[in-house]
């Protein structure tokens, strides 16, 4: 239960979220825009006739 309070209560604590939150986000975004230009790419080798 410490921990939890030190997490959230410390500045070290509230920078480890924030830095945990943005590389998640950074990775979902990189996910998002390879999975993307991935299709597109298929899609232009592969067009529909």
């Amino acid at each position: 239960m410490r921990a939890l309070s030190e997490l959230f209560t410390t500045d070290v604590g509230l920078l480890s979220i924030a830095v945990i939150a943005f590389m998640l986000g950074m990775g979902g975004f990189y996910l998002r825009y390879f999975l993307k230009h991935m299709h597109d790419d298929e899609a232009r080798q592969h067009p529909r006739t």
